[in-house]
């Protein structure tokens, strides 16, 4: 009995260990979700990171909706699962796979893991498509849309990643896709790793139909843009379409090469 109480007290103190074997610290009460937060994380794949890691990182801002790029559903799933478990946060999920990739999401030969995008919010979602880009660049890009709920109001939500860098043209083409679906809706959150600088040429067409969460963030080499990839260059972006920011915050992070951009809105 004596043994059994001090292995309790233990985990008290440290916090429960995940199942993949990493040390996954808990919250002290359980955080209420922020419902005005919008949050997007290209979380790195593949990276030598893991998952309870990238769960902590998002229970530790508790975004209502929360775009996720190089997302394995496998490992989205598992993300779900410690944000509930160990935060005591539940989110709904609908994922955007683009391909099959056995290299980057494992699974059986004949059945590899799915690759893409995933969108998770606290509210239900409504209304998903998926859209692959007609060319992709080096390797398949598309983008994903759900309606959901965002400080107490329905807002269309978009999450894409688009082709890699020193694919300009490939680029510009994806945007002109993906823009000209944005500007026909009155309200609209865009997350997403657009590998490209705010004043890239390939940009224009996106800053034509929605603004940066960022009001200091311009399509001008002489904005003031924060940098969100370890390389020093804003390539995230939460876009917005007829809502207003309250404020936006990149905090630094140690389980991806891009940091996690997460903004408040004003939906009202």
């Amino acid at each position: 009995m004596l043994v059994g109480s001090l292995l309790a007290a233990c985990m008290m103190l440290v916090g429960p260990s995940a199942p993949d074997g990493t040390s996954a610290k808990t919250v002290e009460a359980v955080r209420d979700i922020v419902p005005n937060r919008a949050m997007t994380w290209n979380i790195c794949n593949p990276c030598d990171t893991g998952n309870a890691g990238r769960a902590a990182e998002i229970a530790a801002y508790a975004p209502q909706v929360v775009g996720l790029q190089e997302a394995c559903v496998r490992d989205v799933e598992q993300i779900r699962q410690y944000l509930e478990n160990l935060y005591g946060l539940v989110y709904r999920v609908e994922y955007g796979s683009v391909l099959r990739s056995w290299g980057r999401c494992g699974g059986a030969p004949w059945r590899p893991g799915g690759f893409g995008q995933a969108i998770l919010s606290a509210a239900p979602m409504t209304d998903r498509v998926l859209v692959e880009y007609p060319d992709g660049g080096s390797e398949d890009r598309g983008y994903m849309a759900v309606t959901t709920e965002v400080g107490g109001r329905p807002v269309r939500v978009y999450n894409t990643h688009l082709a890699e860098r020193r694919q300009e043209d490939v680029r510009a083409r994806q945007i002109g896709v993906l823009s000209a679906e944005v500007g026909r809706n009155d309200r609209a959150i865009v997350l997403g790793d657009f590998n490209a600088v705010p004043y890239a040429p390939e940009l224009t067409r996106m800053w034509t139909v929605a603004a940066d969460a960022d009001p200091q963030c311009r399509p001008a080499a002489s904005g003031v843009c924060e940098t969100t990839t370890d390389w020093q260059s804003k390539f995230d972006y939460v876009f917005l379409r007829g809502i207003a920011p309250l404020g936006h915050r990149v905090p630094p992070t140690p389980y991806s090469d891009h940091d996690p951009l997460y903004t408040d809105l004003k939906t009202t």
